[in-house]
């Protein structure tokens, strides 16, 4: 027996040896080095191991691992015994659709009955670890289920886009809700009322954050999870996909020791993103950073997180002002809704804070107008307000079948020369045959300058507005 370095090993498919299940309780893997098919244990359960090999007629070499190898092992080994458990689960589901005389719905209600109480009850508890594992394979972000009069189905938002996942019986997707209910600390017994929880899932050895909403509706109960990322999955503003300008311009704004920043665009444009990025570009030993989020999207160890809390009186508002008694350098506030919150948080960024936050305009110099609609002086936002981003995220085409487009109409859309290429959209597995993969953000940023604050003195109106801010943008990259 020898330690090794593992390199290149194979996973041997676990159904070849028999009562894995057991191996694995005794930290034992079978995996293949060079065609060999060797033994890979845990160095700390090595007494563990051993006792339960001597039991066993193996006769092949043993490998020891240390415990970040065996875990990077384990958890490959893992992902593939889902993904062949997940793909007989969605066959099986896709063979109840297109058979129905292979699938009896009361065969398979009195089988689940008592579906959460019993050993029985795995059919339904395979099908939402399921429904949180394909998720996360097509990487979506949203799980919407819906029941109509006959049916109820499952659809899949991906990169932005509702994508139809599968269709069920009404009276077996209420058994799927009551799980979903269930892991999320909601009432089973309630349906009259809207419910809001929230669920961890593990998946390969990465703990995940679900939110959970489920809302009544005519003809029964809606379900919607937002999967939340994890900070350290963010991305930079440059890989977020933003131009260097505006990443450039944005590195220079943020050294500022006090102000605001204002993110804005519609729901679902990436501003959350957008936000904790710019935090983490600024995090530091040295600055405290606190935030006041609804909910708390991206779990960070760099700086604190309040999640607003409406019930007991903890708004927007309420966690502003009691940041301000904290001692902070950066504020992060998720949203300015309402007067109170925008009155404050002004005065946070002209009393040497530097903040950053959200409004739902369209465009950049509409934040302008916004905060006044909302009541602060003009004055205050010529003094505080740094700048604006708006932003939107849009498809990318798939890489991997995207081809070139060469008809001239859309070359006369984008107002190109046919020496240009341009490319469109195909489908292939890879994308799931949508011909897009991936989204992008792209935004416009609005900087207060001194020829914007002198016109703040006077009328606004957005249309003025946005004529100085494409006259700024031209100055500053002329030829655009």
């Amino acid at each position: 027996m020898e330690i090794k370095e593992i390199h290149n090993i194979e996973l041997l498919p676990y159904e070849t040896v028999s009562n894995y299940e057991k191996a694995l309780k005794n930290f034992v893997l079978f995996t293949k080095i060079e065609n060999e098919v060797v033994i890979a244990i845990n160095k700390e359960y090595i007494s563990l191991s051993l006792d339960y090999l001597s039991k066993c007629s193996f006769e092949y070499e043993i490998i020891f691992l240390d415990e970040i190898s065996y875990e990077k092992l384990y958890n490959k080994f893992l992902e593939i015994k889902t993904d062949k458990e997940m793909s007989a689960i969605q066959q099986e589901q896709e063979d109840a659709i297109l058979e129905e005389e292979d699938f009896s719905v009361s065969e398979f209600l009195k089988v689940g009955s008592d579906i959460l109480t019993s050993e029985e009850s795995a059919p339904i508890i395979k099908f939402v670890n399921s429904l949180f594992y394909q998720a996360i394979k097509k990487k979506a972000s949203d799980i919407h289920i819906e029941m109509h009069e006959q049916k109820a189905e499952i659809r899949y938002r991906v990169d932005g886009v509702l994508v139809k996942h599968i269709e069920l019986d009404k009276n077996i997707m209420s058994l799927v809700i009551s799980r979903i209910k269930i892991i999320s600390n909601l009432d089973i017994s309630e349906k009259r009322v809207p419910q809001d929880g929230r669920t961890q899932i593990k998946i390969s050895g990465k703990t995940l954050d679900i939110r959970v909403s489920v809302l009544p509706t005519f003809y029964g109960e809606r379900v919607v999870m937002r999967i939340l990322m994890q900070s350290d999955e963010l991305l930079t503003l440059k890989q977020l996909g933003f131009s260097k300008n505006i990443t450039d311009k944005l590195a220079k704004l943020v050294e500022n020791s006090f102000g605001m920043i204002l993110v804005t665009g519609p729901t679902g444009s990436g501003k959350s993103t957008t936000l904790h990025s710019l935090l983490h570009q600024v995090v530091s030993e040295e600055k405290n950073i606190i935030t006041v989020e609804d909910p708390v999207e991206y779990k960070s160890n760099e700086f604190s997180q309040i999640q607003v809390n409406e019930k007991v009186g903890l708004s927007f508002a309420a966690g502003l002002r009691s940041i301000l008694r904290q001692d902070p350098d950066i504020i992060m506030l998720g949203e300015i809704r309402d007067r109170e919150t925008a009155s404050i948080s002004v005065q946070a960024a002209l009393t040497g804070h530097l903040l950053f936050s959200t409004l739902h305009t369209n465009t950049a110099p509409a934040a302008i107008t916004r905060l006044i609609d909302m009541k602060v002086e003009k004055f205050l936002i010529s003094s505080s307000l740094l700048a604006v981003l708006a932003q939107r995220l849009v498809r990318k085409l798939c890489d991997k079948c995207k081809c070139e487009d060469e008809s001239e109409a859309s070359h006369k859309i984008f107002n190109l020369s046919n020496d240009k290429k341009i490319y469109k959209s195909v489908g292939c597995k890879h994308c799931n045959y949508t011909g897009y993969a991936g989204r992008v953000a792209v935004g416009e940023l609005f900087v207060i300058n001194e020829e914007i604050r002198e016109y703040l003195k006077g009328e606004v109106d957005d249309n003025t507005l946005m004529k100085l801010a494409k006259k700024m943008i031209w100055n500053l990259f002329p030829g655009r």
